[in-house]
Protein backbone atom coordinates (compact mmCIF):
# COMPACT_ATOMS: atom_id res chain seq x y z
CA UNK A 1 0.00 0.00 0.00
CA UNK A 2 2.66 2.60 1.09
CA UNK A 3 4.43 1.38 -2.53
CA UNK A 4 1.41 2.09 -4.47
CA UNK A 5 0.36 5.14 -3.21
CA UNK A 6 4.06 6.24 -3.14
CA UNK A 7 3.94 5.91 -6.90
CA UNK A 8 0.77 7.40 -7.26
CA UNK A 9 1.53 10.54 -5.64
CA UNK A 10 5.05 11.06 -7.43
CA UNK A 11 2.97 10.50 -11.07
CA UNK A 12 0.59 12.41 -10.20
CA UNK A 13 3.18 15.66 -9.01
CA UNK A 14 4.84 15.27 -12.64
CA UNK A 15 1.49 15.42 -14.07
CA UNK A 16 0.84 18.52 -12.05
CA UNK A 17 4.43 20.07 -13.43
CA UNK A 18 2.59 20.27 -16.46
CA UNK A 19 -0.34 22.06 -15.86
CA UNK A 20 0.52 25.83 -17.81
CA UNK A 21 -2.26 27.54 -19.92
CA UNK A 22 -1.76 26.19 -23.15
CA UNK A 23 -1.62 22.78 -22.06
CA UNK A 24 -4.54 20.09 -23.07
CA UNK A 25 -5.70 17.48 -20.59
CA UNK A 26 -4.79 14.96 -23.15
CA UNK A 27 -1.33 15.85 -22.90
CA UNK A 28 -1.54 15.26 -19.42
CA UNK A 29 -3.02 11.78 -20.00
CA UNK A 30 -0.60 11.04 -22.17
CA UNK A 31 1.94 11.87 -19.55
CA UNK A 32 0.57 9.55 -16.75
CA UNK A 33 0.51 6.63 -18.97
CA UNK A 34 3.66 6.92 -19.92
CA UNK A 35 4.47 7.33 -16.13
CA UNK A 36 2.73 4.16 -15.51
CA UNK A 37 4.97 2.02 -18.13
CA UNK A 38 8.09 4.13 -16.32
CA UNK A 39 6.50 2.73 -13.04
CA UNK A 40 5.64 -0.70 -14.23
CA UNK A 41 2.02 -0.17 -12.72
CA UNK A 42 -1.40 -0.34 -13.78
CA UNK A 43 -3.75 2.45 -14.21
CA UNK A 44 -6.51 1.72 -11.60
CA UNK A 45 -8.99 4.49 -12.87
CA UNK A 46 -8.73 2.97 -16.83
CA UNK A 47 -11.37 0.50 -17.77
CA UNK A 48 -12.77 0.69 -14.27
CA UNK A 49 -16.73 0.23 -14.05
CA UNK A 50 -15.99 1.05 -17.88
CA UNK A 51 -14.59 4.10 -17.26
CA UNK A 52 -12.47 5.12 -20.14
CA UNK A 53 -9.03 6.74 -19.45
CA UNK A 54 -6.41 6.81 -16.86
CA UNK A 55 -7.17 10.23 -15.14
CA UNK A 56 -10.04 12.08 -14.36
CA UNK A 57 -9.57 15.48 -15.25
CA UNK A 58 -12.02 17.97 -14.36
CA UNK A 59 -11.81 21.69 -14.61
CA UNK A 60 -13.08 24.42 -13.22
CA UNK A 61 -17.09 23.39 -12.41
CA UNK A 62 -16.43 20.10 -13.16
CA UNK A 63 -16.33 18.22 -9.67
CA UNK A 64 -15.10 14.54 -10.59
CA UNK A 65 -14.62 11.61 -13.28
CA UNK A 66 -13.87 14.54 -16.20
CA UNK A 67 -12.68 13.15 -19.48
CA UNK A 68 -9.42 13.98 -20.95
CA UNK A 69 -10.19 15.78 -23.86
CA UNK A 70 -8.02 18.42 -26.52
CA UNK A 71 -9.52 20.62 -24.44
CA UNK A 72 -6.89 23.23 -23.67
CA UNK A 73 -6.65 24.84 -20.12
CA UNK A 74 -6.99 28.64 -19.91
CA UNK A 75 -5.30 30.85 -17.55
CA UNK A 76 -7.32 31.42 -14.19
CA UNK A 77 -8.80 27.36 -14.77
CA UNK A 78 -8.69 25.57 -12.17
CA UNK A 79 -7.98 21.67 -12.98
CA UNK A 80 -9.08 18.76 -10.30
CA UNK A 81 -6.86 15.66 -11.00
CA UNK A 82 -7.64 12.07 -9.69
CA UNK A 83 -5.62 9.60 -10.28
CA UNK A 84 -4.87 6.12 -8.96
CA UNK A 85 -2.63 3.06 -9.82
CA UNK A 86 -2.57 -1.22 -8.75
CA UNK A 87 0.73 -2.34 -7.97
CA UNK A 88 1.54 -5.99 -7.08
CA UNK A 89 -2.16 -6.30 -5.65
CA UNK A 90 -2.75 -3.19 -3.96
CA UNK A 91 -4.10 0.32 -4.78
CA UNK A 92 -3.29 3.54 -4.79
CA UNK A 93 -5.43 6.86 -5.18
CA UNK A 94 -4.50 10.06 -4.85
CA UNK A 95 -6.43 13.54 -5.89
CA UNK A 96 -5.15 17.29 -6.11
CA UNK A 97 -6.43 20.42 -7.47
CA UNK A 98 -4.23 22.73 -9.61
CA UNK A 99 -4.55 26.50 -10.23
CA UNK A 100 -3.59 27.08 -14.10
CA UNK A 101 -1.68 30.43 -14.41
CA UNK A 102 -2.59 33.10 -11.95
CA UNK A 103 -6.27 32.43 -10.64
CA UNK A 104 -8.77 34.40 -9.39
CA UNK A 105 -8.80 35.13 -5.03
CA UNK A 106 -11.93 33.30 -4.92
CA UNK A 107 -10.89 29.95 -6.64
CA UNK A 108 -7.42 30.43 -4.33
CA UNK A 109 -9.45 30.54 -1.09
CA UNK A 110 -11.65 27.48 -2.20
CA UNK A 111 -8.61 25.19 -2.56
CA UNK A 112 -7.07 26.67 0.33
CA UNK A 113 -10.06 25.56 2.22
CA UNK A 114 -10.62 22.27 0.36
CA UNK A 115 -7.22 21.12 1.43
CA UNK A 116 -7.42 22.07 4.87
CA UNK A 117 -10.24 20.23 5.25
CA UNK A 118 -8.52 17.29 3.87
CA UNK A 119 -5.69 18.06 6.68
CA UNK A 120 -8.34 18.26 9.55
CA UNK A 121 -10.43 15.26 8.39
CA UNK A 122 -6.97 13.77 8.33
CA UNK A 123 -5.77 14.44 11.98
CA UNK A 124 -9.49 12.63 13.11
CA UNK A 125 -8.04 9.55 11.88
CA UNK A 126 -6.96 7.72 15.08
CA UNK A 127 -7.48 4.63 16.87
CA UNK A 128 -10.75 5.15 19.21
CA UNK A 129 -12.20 7.94 17.20
CA UNK A 130 -15.40 7.93 15.17
CA UNK A 131 -14.92 7.98 11.44
CA UNK A 132 -17.38 10.32 11.37
CA UNK A 133 -15.06 12.37 13.76
CA UNK A 134 -13.18 12.37 9.85
CA UNK A 135 -16.52 13.72 8.20
CA UNK A 136 -17.26 16.16 10.54
CA UNK A 137 -13.73 17.89 10.48
CA UNK A 138 -13.97 17.84 6.78
CA UNK A 139 -18.09 19.79 6.89
CA UNK A 140 -17.07 21.97 9.61
CA UNK A 141 -14.40 23.43 8.04
CA UNK A 142 -16.13 23.48 4.48
CA UNK A 143 -19.31 25.01 5.44
CA UNK A 144 -17.66 27.61 8.14
CA UNK A 145 -16.56 29.22 5.07
CA UNK A 146 -19.96 29.26 3.32
CA UNK A 147 -18.60 26.44 0.91
CA UNK A 148 -20.94 23.96 0.52
CA UNK A 149 -19.37 19.96 0.61
CA UNK A 150 -20.46 17.87 -2.33
CA UNK A 151 -22.06 14.99 -0.66
CA UNK A 152 -23.40 12.73 -3.77
CA UNK A 153 -19.69 11.14 -4.11
CA UNK A 154 -17.48 10.30 -1.16
CA UNK A 155 -13.94 8.96 -0.10
CA UNK A 156 -13.75 5.20 0.90
CA UNK A 157 -11.42 2.47 2.16
CA UNK A 158 -9.07 0.91 -0.18
CA UNK A 159 -6.94 -2.37 -0.16
CA UNK A 160 -6.75 -5.06 -2.86
CA UNK A 161 -9.65 -3.12 -4.06
CA UNK A 162 -9.74 0.23 -5.14
CA UNK A 163 -13.47 0.93 -3.59
CA UNK A 164 -13.83 -0.94 -0.46
CA UNK A 165 -16.24 -0.13 2.94
CA UNK A 166 -16.02 1.85 4.78
CA UNK A 167 -18.13 4.78 2.39
CA UNK A 168 -16.23 7.93 3.94
CA UNK A 169 -18.33 10.96 3.63
CA UNK A 170 -17.54 14.18 4.03
CA UNK A 171 -20.41 15.26 6.06
CA UNK A 172 -22.16 13.37 8.67
CA UNK A 173 -25.47 11.69 7.59
CA UNK A 174 -28.48 11.47 9.55
CA UNK A 175 -29.18 9.29 12.14
CA UNK A 176 -25.36 7.69 11.19
CA UNK A 177 -24.31 4.78 13.58
CA UNK A 178 -20.81 4.49 14.94
CA UNK A 179 -18.01 3.32 13.20
CA UNK A 180 -14.94 2.90 15.18
CA UNK A 181 -11.47 3.56 13.42
CA UNK A 182 -8.91 0.51 14.16
CA UNK A 183 -4.99 0.43 13.68
CA UNK A 184 -4.55 -1.79 10.00
CA UNK A 185 -7.43 0.36 8.36
CA UNK A 186 -6.86 2.36 5.16
CA UNK A 187 -9.32 4.97 3.89
CA UNK A 188 -8.65 7.97 1.06
CA UNK A 189 -10.44 10.72 2.63
CA UNK A 190 -10.91 13.19 -0.40
CA UNK A 191 -13.19 16.39 0.18
CA UNK A 192 -14.74 18.16 -2.78
CA UNK A 193 -16.15 21.08 -2.08
CA UNK A 194 -18.07 23.63 -3.96
CA UNK A 195 -18.20 27.33 -3.91
CA UNK A 196 -21.88 27.61 -4.91
CA UNK A 197 -24.47 24.67 -4.53
CA UNK A 198 -24.26 20.94 -3.46
CA UNK A 199 -26.18 19.73 -6.34
CA UNK A 200 -24.66 18.23 -8.87
CA UNK A 201 -25.57 17.61 -12.60
CA UNK A 202 -23.88 14.62 -14.63
CA UNK A 203 -23.05 15.28 -18.15
CA UNK A 204 -24.41 13.75 -21.32
CA UNK A 205 -20.75 11.51 -21.50
CA UNK A 206 -22.63 10.28 -18.42
CA UNK A 207 -19.22 10.36 -16.44
CA UNK A 208 -18.53 14.14 -16.09
CA UNK A 209 -19.97 15.44 -12.36
CA UNK A 210 -20.81 19.02 -12.55
CA UNK A 211 -21.92 21.89 -9.78
CA UNK A 212 -25.53 22.23 -10.78
CA UNK A 213 -25.02 25.98 -10.66
CA UNK A 214 -21.70 25.35 -12.41
CA UNK A 215 -20.03 27.32 -9.35
CA UNK A 216 -16.38 26.26 -9.16
CA UNK A 217 -15.25 23.03 -7.70
CA UNK A 218 -12.02 21.82 -5.76
CA UNK A 219 -11.43 18.03 -5.04
CA UNK A 220 -7.98 17.15 -2.90
CA UNK A 221 -7.42 13.60 -1.54
CA UNK A 222 -5.08 10.99 0.06
CA UNK A 223 -4.87 7.78 1.71
CA UNK A 224 -4.23 7.31 4.87
CA UNK A 225 -3.30 4.32 7.06
CA UNK A 226 -4.71 4.33 10.77
CA UNK A 227 -2.07 3.34 12.87
CA UNK A 228 -1.55 3.03 16.87
CA UNK A 229 0.81 6.11 16.64
CA UNK A 230 -1.98 8.07 14.26
CA UNK A 231 -2.78 8.80 11.05
CA UNK A 232 -0.28 7.97 8.22
CA UNK A 233 -0.51 9.33 4.81
CA UNK A 234 0.77 7.16 1.91
CA UNK A 235 -0.05 9.07 -0.77
CA UNK A 236 2.26 11.95 0.44
CA UNK A 237 5.54 12.10 -1.24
Amino acid sequence: MREANRIAANILNEVGCLVVPGVTTWELEEKAIELCAAFDVIPAFKGYLGFPYALCCSVNEEIVHGFPSKRELLDGDIVSIDFGVKFQGFYGDTARTFPVGSISEGAAHLLEITLDSLRLGIEQAVPGNDLYDVSRAVQERVEAQGFSVIKRFVGHGIGRMLHEKPEVPNFVPKNSSRLPLKPGMVIAIEPMVAIGTDQVEILSDGWTAVTKDRSLSAHFEHSVAITKDGPFILSQM
